[in-house]
């Protein structure tokens, strides 16, 4: 049986479909093939799971004719969007997808009316592969570094952090789901071990402000500094994460961190908070301002607050994270 994975972006959405496919490769033995956009393939490299990765650049149409040739048995779209609907139909053949629940989201953003069920999802993905006779088998996320990276973060990891240290990840894609500079140096003033902050490029100023802000000499700034696959390394190697709702997050929880969830315009009713093993020693802290009557204003974020105000992260609780990573 030969089986398709679709999920073209991003690096969260698509380290949370790896028990998806770990469970299709465990528990039915097939080949398992997985489409997802070019720059994103690094992180599903190495994993034993997945057969054949194929990858979008930016034509569509050319990808499909690939994945027509392979003749999948059946194809599972984890992303459910109008261009894997295209796909899906160009290709033919059994397939299924998972619960989007978009109405459900815009009814939450808009109106302020819940009516998300309480499932996180990872379960929601897994929904999709259950008419395959498939189900979770309780063991969390995937996310597979090389030895050569994990190398290269201890190399350059400072003695002084070799005891021990906390990973910071104020960052986020929207703004409005990041840490503001002074916040995050605030919290990173009542953490009682080293702290490493991580992030992408567009992160390095903020890095850079949060440990002059936080006036302490064991606190260090990779952004755009490092790889993601080396990002990977740092948080397997910390001893708590305190992170936003973003990709590294989901990583962190591959690992089955103790997290600290700093949660700003979004909320975990998305279903897309840490997602830990049933063997987890702990469960996350999940850190928000409750009773914002604008809360949630997106179900992604925006590029600043639209009220002006930012309650939703200004209000956040500095003491609070900085226990929780403890």
């Amino acid at each position: 049986m030969k089986v398709l994975v679709v999920r073209f972006s991003s690096i969260g959405d698509i380290v949370l479909t790896t028990p998806v496919v770990r469970c299709l490769k465990e528990q039915l033995g097939c080949e398992v093939h997985y489409a997802l956009k070019k720059e994103y393939a690094p992180i599903l490299d190495g994993n034993p799971y997945i057969d054949k990765q194929h990858l979008l650049d930016g034509d569509l149409s050319r990808l499909t004719a690939a994945l027509r040739a392979e003749r999948f048995d059946h194809v599972v779209d984890l992303h459910a969007n109008l261009r894997t609907l295209r796909m899906r139909l160009a290709l033919g053949g059994r397939w299924s997808r998972f619960p989007k629940l978009n109405v459900e989201k815009w009814l939450l953003v808009n109106l302020k009316v819940n009516r998300l069920p309480h499932t996180h999802i990872v379960h929601r993905y897994m929904s999709a592969v259950a008419p395959l006779g498939v189900g979770y088998d309780g063991k969390g996320l995937d996310f597979f570094i090389r030895e050569s990276d994990e190398t290269q973060w201890l190399r350059q990891l400072p003695e002084t952090f070799r005891g021990g240290y906390v990973c910071l990840v104020p960052g986020a894609k929207f703004a409005t789901k990041s840490i503001p500079v002074d916040k995050a140096a605030d919290i990173v003033r009542r953490i009682a071990r080293p702290v490493v902050i991580l992030g992408g490029p567009s992160e390095a100023g903020a890095g850079e402000r949060i440990v002059a802000e936080s006036g302490r000499a064991d606190v260090l700034h990779f952004c755009g500094k490092i790889s993601l696959a080396v990002s990977a390394a740092a948080l397997k190697h910390a001893d708590s994460v305190i992170a936003t709702d973003t990709g590294l997050m989901h990583i962190a929880a591959a690992f089955d961190k103790k997290i600290v969830s700093v949660w700003g315009n979004t909320v975990p009713e998305f279903g897309m908070y840490p997602f830990l093993s049933d063997a987890a020693p702990h469960a996350p802290v999940i850190s928000e301002v409750r009773g914002l009557p604008c809360r949630p204003c997106s179900k992604i974020g925006y590029a600043q607050c639209p009220k002006g105000h930012f309650r939703c992260m200004h209000g956040q609780d500095a003491a609070l994270i900085a226990r929780g990573s403890d």
